[in-house]
């Protein structure tokens, strides 16, 4: 299959907002790779890379060669290309980098260039990406999309779950299960905009619901194997050798093979959190492990249990999932959880949490399985303020003593139907003035245009916290809503444009 097709059906998608219209656009791409190249397809088309990362930048990306003036390259052939690439290494790797990207964009030609391009650098946008994909394998495959979840969500991504369908149907997607060692999607929380509202969602039928602790800090699912131990983010990047401190505490549980979903977290004397930029910064630094852990250690706290030597616990209530949980990991690294028979009692264990600096609760429902990779009614978060994560779309220079930095940032908020973006309003308060220079240097690095006009736009990139005190009607911005006094919390470099969250959530929010 030459990339030209899997470009031409990303662009099919991308033209229409019908979401069967884009599902059917990729599933048609999935019939004619058939089960050879179905899963380098499905990667592309889900916007991502096999590779995940190919060590190149979107500065390296600039200075293309002259496009080819027709289409030769086979998915195969790109995807060997940029494995090859992925692997460079050592002494004049940077020099031997260059010249297999023009090596390899010179067989492309315009349309192709742009496209992959933009696939290295995260920027494919065809709307909903990964819910179309999955309803387009099972469309392809003809078999049942729940079939097709479920694979996905134990698989951890779209590609090997379309080989499995397109090759063996639904017998070859059954076999597709948990492994230890390989990171699933991990469930995620729904919002409410108060515990009494939250509580609404998840008490079970005798009234009780767990109530967690929402710490502020890395999300991690931990998978032990004997001695081996792999730690994932919630984006499932491997980030084991950053984090020893953690290895260890997992290494010692008493079990040979677990699965368990947990937190990080950076923790000050008084063992109140720390800035989240803190425990960030022993993921993404470039500063020896060595080093950041004796300036910032972390501490290992733990929610979930996944698996127990041999024995898949997803499908399991959450009551049985966490009393096994309690009974295998040391005390002092279990979050902070209450098992609360009354929403007053679940208000009083969030305003006691809340006064300890954390972020604010994470209620749960007794009767709910593992949902891995939905953000489902069985957790709903609530935090003591409004707050969104949304995406940087453009900033705008400084005046007055913010001259020279670039100040007031565009937000925007995530649309699943077009894989676009809803501007909601702009803001420059709460920022520091060392989170000025940071700003300053991040967007001019990611403008797409230059840094010469008033008003910089920026590659929807960045993802950023915003509080905010409300939700008005405006007829100023696109989506017919704007924030009310929203100011910058914090940027959040742990999460994609992807995990942003959506215009939908703000449409509820507003109710």
């Amino acid at each position: 299959m030459l990339l030209a097709d899997v470009v031409a059906a990303s662009a099919a998608a991308a033209a229409t907002r019908s979401r069967l219209a884009k599902t059917a656009a990729v599933a048609d791409a999935l019939r004619a790779a058939g089960p050879q190249e179905a899963g380098t397809v499905a990667a592309y088309l889900s916007g991502v890379l096999p590779q995940r990362r190919v060590g190149v930048s979107w500065r390296g990306l600039t200075d293309l060669p002259e496009p080819a003036a027709e289409a030769t390259a086979t998915v195969g052939e790109v995807d060997a290309a940029l494995s090859s690439l992925a692997s460079v290494s050592g002494s004049g790797s940077a020099a031997r980098r260059r010249a297999a990207v023009a090596e390899l964009f010179g067989r492309l030609t315009a349309a192709e260039q742009e496209y992959l391009r933009a696939l290295i650098t995260g920027q494919v946008r065809q709307g909903a990406l990964d819910g179309v994909m999955l309803q387009a394998i099972a469309s392809a495959a003809e078999v049942p999309e729940a079939a097709v979840r479920r694979a996905t969500m134990l698989a951890g991504y779209a590609a090997p779950v379309a080989v499995a369908a397109l090759s063996g149907g639904v017998p070859a997607l059954e076999e597709i299960g948990l492994e230890v060692g390989r990171p699933v999607r991990p469930m995620l929380a729904a919002s409410a905009p108060d515990v009494d509202a939250g509580w609404e969602q998840v008490a079970g039928a005798d009234g009780c619901a767990f109530v967690d602790g929402k710490l502020d800090g890395i999300r991690l699912q931990a998978h032990k194997d004997g001695d081996d131990v792999r730690l994932f983010t919630r984006s499932l990047d491997d980030i084991t050798d950053r984090l020893p401190e953690v290895v260890e505490v997992v290494r010692a549980l008493p079990a040979a093979r677990v699965v368990v979903d947990g937190e990080a977290i950076a923790l000050d004397e008084r063992g109140r959190p720390r800035p989240f930029q803190e425990t960030a910064s022993r993921t993404m630094s470039s500063t020896s492990v060595e080093t950041l852990r004796a300036q910032v250690p972390v501490s290992s706290y733990f929610f979930d249990l996944l698996h127990v030597d041999g024995e898949d616990l997803l499908d399991l209530p959450a009551t049985q999932r966490l009393e096994r949980l309690a009974g295998l990991v040391p005390p002092g690294t279990l979050v902070p959880r209450v098992l609360a028979a009354s929403d007053e009692e679940a208000r009083e264990f969030f305003t006691r949490l809340v006064s300890e600096g954390h972020e604010g609760v994470v209620l749960k429902s007794p009767d709910a399985p593992y949902a891995a990779g939905r953000r489902g009614a069985g957790w709903v978060k609530v935090k003591p303020r409004h707050t969104l994560d949304l995406v940087v779309l453009a900033v705008e220079w400084g005046s007055g003593r913010r001259k020279g930095w670039l100040s007031n940032i565009h937000l925007g908020a995530r649309d699943p139907e077009t894989g676009g973006f809803v501007m909601l309003g702009k803001t420059f308060k709460g920022m520091t003035d060392e989170m000025l220079q940071w700003q300053t240097e991040r967007f001019t690095e990611l403008a797409t245009d230059g840094t010469d006009g008033w008003v910089v736009p920026v590659r929807p990139e960045q993802v950023v916290e915003i509080a905010f005190d409300g939700i008005q009607t405006s007829s100023r911005y696109p989506g017919g809503m704007a924030l009310r006094f929203a100011r910058v919390l914090r940027y959040r470099d742990d999460k994609t444009a992807e995990e942003a969250d959506t215009v939908d959530t703000v449409r509820a929010l507003r109710g």
